[in-house]
Formats: C-alpha cells, structure tokens, sequence
C-alpha cells in the first residue's frame, strides 16, 4: 500500500513519456483504475516525397523519339554501300536473318528492362546489383559517341551554310575553282577548262588527266578540315575557327532541346523524325528522272549469290543491324523508362526495328539514283563513285548534287536532312548520360537550377574535348575514336547484358515481367515471347560472341587507315584502351558489389545478383503510403514494413 502510494506520487508529480507520447493517470480515486490519456507530441514533418518521374506526352512522342534515335546517319551513308558491297540484294537475306536472331531480341530487352525497372542504366541495375558496370559501361560509350557525333552535325551546319550560295562553293561554276577544274592533254600539256556544272577527274576522262584531285574531295580536305597541313595524330596543328563556331552552335541546340528533358525533345522529334522521311522522298523522285539513275538502282540491289559464302558478308549484317538499331548506348533503356508500365513495348519493339531497317534500304534509292547519274556524267562505272561513311556525305554525294539544275536548293535540302538525322541520334545519346546521372541524383530532377547547371557544364565540357577533333589533324582523332568507341567494348557490353537477364536475373523471370506489363494487349504478344525466349538463351549470344571474335581477328590483322595515312602502334593503342575503359567497368564494379556483402564467397555471389528490395516497388509502380495507428501510441510505418512480408513470400524465388 505504501508503495502504490509512493508511485501515484511520483506519476502526477512527473508524466510519464512513452514513445513521444504523454501518459497521464488520475489518482483522485486510489481505487479507480488508470486512465490513459493519449496527447500525442506534434510529429516531426514528414521527409519530402521523391521528384515524379516524367512520362512521354504520348505513345506516339516514344516511338517517333525511338525511331529518330535509331535511323541516324548510318543508315543513309552506311547500309547502301554494304549492301552494293555484299551482293547487293543479296545482301538482304543475312540482313533480316541477323535482325530476327540478334536485333530484335536486344532491342525489345533493352526497351522491356528501362519500362519495368522505371530507371536509367545505372539505377535499373537493381535488379542484379552485381552487373552495374555494364550501366557505367553504357554511359561511358555514349559520352565517346557525343563527343565526336556532334562533330559530324557541325560538319553538317558548314556545308549548310555554304549550300546558300550560287554556284555551290565546290562545283566548277564558283570562279575560285577554275583552277581545280583544269586538265591537261597527257602528251601535249594542252589545257581544256571542264563544262560548267561538270567537275571534270581523273575517273571521268579517258585520254585527259587532271592536275588536281577531285574538286569536292579538295573542298572537303582542306577548306572544311585542313588535313593537309597535319602529319597525323602527334601533329593536330591548331583548332578550325570556322568549325569551332559550327561546333558551339550544335552543343547550343542540344543544350536548348534537352533543357526541359522528354517535355522538349518529345515534341521536337515530330519534325526531327519526319523530315527525313520527306526528304528521301523527294530525293527519290528527282533522281528517279536522272539520266542513268537505274544504273545507279540495277549496281545496288543486283544480286550476287557467290557472296553469301563469305564469312565478312554475315559479319557485316550483323554489324549493321547491331549499330544501326543503337543497342547497348543506354538511349533505348533510358527513353523506355519514361513510358507508362502496361505500354505494349513488344509491338514497339517490332514497329521501331522493322521500321528502321525498311527506311536503310529506302535511303539506298535516294542515294544510287543520283550516283548513278553522276556515273553517267563522267562516263565511269558506278562502283567508282561510290563510297560510305563521311566520304558519300561530305564528297561523294554533294559533288554529285551540283551537277544538277538547281544544285543550291537540293544541297540544302541533303544537308537539313543530315542534321535532323544527326540530331535525333544525338538527343538519344545524351538522354541516356542524363537519365543515369539524375536518377543516382535525384536532386537534380526537383531543382530546375541544378539540372539547367549540369546540363550546361556537360555540353560546355563535351565542346571543349570536341575541339581536338576539328583542328587540321582531328579527322585523324575523330577516325580513331569513331573506330574503337563502338567496337568491341560494346559488344561486350551487350553480351553481358542478354548473359545477365537471361542467367542471373533469370530468363523466366524477365518474361513474366514482361506479361506483367502487356497483361491488357493480345494474346500473341505473350506467344512470342517463346522464340525471344530461346533467343536470349541460346542464338542471341553465340552470334554476339560470334560478332566479337570477327572484330578481334579483323583488328589484330588490319591497320587502321585514313586515306594513305596508317596510323603507328601507339594510336591504335590508345583506340583499345578506350574500348577497354567501358567494358572493363563490368568487372570492377562486380567486385565492389561481392565485397559489400557478407559471408562466404558463394554467399556473397548469390546476394549480389538478388533484386534489391526496391527493385519491384519502384518498377511496379506501386505507391505504399505511411499510415498512423493508435495503440494507445503512434508507431509510424515505413515501405519496408509493407514490402518486407510481400518480398519474403512472393518474389524471393527471383
């Protein structure tokens, strides 16, 4: 008795705090049983939620963004000359085949892993923390690609502005090139000055030799790049104003078009990625009018069975289907991730691929009918004015439009449709270095200043490396880059990626996944998911590896040339090093991921490609909010509280 006294004394001298919240007994009545009085403390405000993510205005916004990210310059200055190359139509029959077994498969993975995870390619490595190197990697080839993309789009803007002149600057109309277009008799030196319009060479005259090289390829080598005045790549000689101006005005428009994320660039892309459609249509039917157009078509698709013996013809299929459809940048990963979760992204995918490789073998009418007019000019086979990569874009082709009537407006016309393509490509890279960057910062999408200040800092230093490649050497640079940044260090990122869903993440587990996702579409999307099934297994990776062992041999067996320029032993290694320095992020952060876990080694391995916790809230897209329950004190509930239990019983067999 004296104790229950004592106690009801020190009670209503000093409340007792439980849990933040005051308890109170009334003593007035020795016998009468304690009342408990829940006055609650004023909580701490709760923490502020995470920035939303953004969503495409459209589905249509997606895939035209996907669309002009793919089709790039690529499939205007590349595929065509593969495909005279390879057996012309001939050519076809590995194309599709290396399209079924490798590209659609990467592709829709890529796309699926972006829209269920709801993350860029570091972030989304959620789902196996022990393959984040292979997101690293991705953002690494992606900051080696705008380096030197944005090059060919300032290229792009000189040749544009020097389209606005009659004559064109590198026809044999311009006064400034009279001399250029002067040939001599071989025996008697007599001097003949080619027609006007008519740029006379050593490919277009039997019995006359010039004293120059051709006109448009002097135009482009030593007005616009200055390479005659550099030794190669110890020799960069100083930096093109010209260019340098040309450069800073593409990084402007990227910086403007990218401010506002998917909310600009979505709605840009509906010009961006329809012009050049027109463009090739309107090329089309003019050079369909040309003298010796069909020659040009007849050299392009005639088919060449004896072709599809050799091993460099599939190799080059491959290839080309693999770069064209931007697999493993991290772009597609990135703009899939801003799409809604029950987006049907299997018919995307088809529409996407098949829509890409349809424009590569439209472009390649565009592009023979009027080399083959221009074949006809010069009286000289098509083959020997054909050409790929910078050389049909910026010579080939340009000297080929200032042969006809009108030249100006058709320059204009090739040259806007050039940076439209270029841009698109472009806006894809630079949204996957972006999303990567934002969603391991998330502080950066609620803080418009923060982001405006990084974005800037990104193009400004993107600018300032871009200038070694337009000083008079940096073709030199721009070559080597454009050779290793993309070649086996891709491939080997993208092989670990199709091994990694399909054997760590598990391959079943990402189909259903993916029915998760398309559970409102038809029927036949979850059918085909058999065959993309066996090709993540099986066919997708032997051809991947397949691909990456040709590249080795071709590397190890062929010089790296520009022109007659070979480049010495030390610059090609410096191309491998950078082609390692992506891939090899793969294991290093697989060892930072086994070393923060605990336990055996086995263990380790094991926790390390287990989905983080967070892996399924975020990508289902599932909203847990806090409640509060009284019981007689407030006890707050965390996500983990509701997730825990689900994970437990639900997913842990991922």
């Amino acid at each position: 008795m004296i104790l229950k006294s004592f106690f009801c004394i020190i009670v209503e001298q000093s409340p007792v705090q439980l849990n933040g919240v005051t308890l109170q007994y009334d003593v007035g009545d020795s016998t009468a049983q304690p009342r408990f009085e829940s006055r609650p403390s004023s909580p701490s405000p709760p923490p502020d939620p995470p920035p939303q993510r953004e969503q495409w205005g459209g589905k249509y916004e997606f895939l035209l963004s996907c669309i002009g990210y793919c089709v790039g310059l690529g499939n205007v200055w590349r595929f065509p000359y593969l495909c005279y190359r390879n057996g012309g139509g001939v050519f076809l029959i590995p194309y599709f085949i290396m399209l079924l077994v490798t590209g659609l498969p990467l592709f829709l993975m890529e796309l699926s892993l972006g829209q269920y995870g709801a993350a860029g390619p570091i972030t989304v490595w959620k789902c196996c923390p022990l393959l984040k190197g292979i997101g690293i990697g991705m953002l690494l080839v992606s900051s080696l690609v705008c380096l030197y993309y944005n090059v060919i789009i300032a290229w792009t803007f000189y040749y544009l502005g020097m389209s606005f002149q009659s004559p064109l600057p590198w026809s044999c109309e311009a006064i400034a090139n009279a001399r250029l277009c002067q040939v001599r008799q071989p025996h008697t030196g007599q001097k003949l000055v080619s027609q006007p319009g008519l740029c006379l060479n050593e490919r277009s005259i039997t019995h006359w030799t010039r004293t120059q090289a051709s006109l448009a390829t002097v135009g482009h080598i030593e007005q616009v790049l200055g390479v005659v005045h550099s030794e190669g790549l110890q020799d960069p000689g100083p930096v093109r104003w010209q260019l340098a101006i040309c450069l800073m005005l593409a990084w402007v428009i990227i910086f403007l078009c990218m401010l506002k994320g998917i909310r600009s660039s979505g709605k840009i892309v509906y010009v961006t990625a329809t012009f050049p459609y027109l463009v090739l249509i309107v090329l089309i039917i003019r050079g369909a009018t040309l003298e010796g157009s069909l020659q040009g078509v007849q050299f392009y698709l005639t088919p060449d069975w004896q072709r599809l013996q050799n091993a460099q013809v599939w190799n080059d299929a491959a290839s080309q289907i693999f770069y064209s459809l931007g697999i493993g940048f991290g772009g597609l990963l990135s703009m899939a991730s801003y799409n809604k979760f029950d987006n049907n992204v299997i018919r995307d995918t088809i529409v996407i691929a098949v829509g890409n490789c349809f424009t590569s073998f439209f472009a390649g009418f565009a592009i023979f009918s009027i080399l083959g007019h221009m074949a006809w000019r010069k009286n000289v086979p098509v083959g020997k004015v054909a050409d790929s990569g910078p050389g049909l874009a910026f010579v080939a082709y340009p000297e080929a439009l200032a042969l006809l009537p009108g030249s100006p407006f058709w320059a204009i016309l090739f040259f806007l449709m050039l940076f439209t393509l270029g841009v698109d490509t472009l806006f894809g890279n630079m949204e996957g270095i972006t999303t990567a960057v934002i969603d391991e910062f998330p502080v950066l999408r609620s803080d418009m200043k923060k982001k405006t200040l990084f974005l800037a800092v990104l193009c400004f230093g993107f600018f300032l490396m871009g200038l070694l490649l337009i000083t008079e050497g940096g073709i030199y640079w721009f070559t080597l880059i454009d050779s290793y940044a993309t070649s086996f260090g891709l491939i080997i990122i993208t092989l670990f990626m199709c091994i990694g869903i399909s054997f760590f993440y598990g391959v079943n587990q990402f189909c259903q996944d993916i029915i998760d996702m398309i559970c409102k579409c038809p029927p036949w999307c979850t059918k085909v998911l058999w065959y993309f099934k066996a090709c993540w297994v099986f066919c997708t990776p032997l051809l991947l590896l397949f691909i990456l062992i040709y590249v080795f041999i071709e590397m190890y067996n062929t010089p790296l040339h520009y022109g007659s320029y070979e480049y010495p032993r030390w610059g090609m290694a410096l191309g491998v090093c950078m082609g390692t320095l992506c891939c090899i992020q793969i294991p290093i952060w697989a060892i930072v991921a086994i070393c923060r876990e605990s336990g055996t080694l086995k263990d380790r391995f094991r926790k390390s490609i287990r989905p983080l916790k967070t892996w399924r809230v975020t990508s289902g897209h599932q909203s847990v909010t806090p409640q509060m329950v009284e019981v007689p004190y407030t006890v707050n509930l965390t996500d983990a509280d509701f997730t825990a239990q689900q994970w437990e019983n639900g997913t842990s067999d991922a």
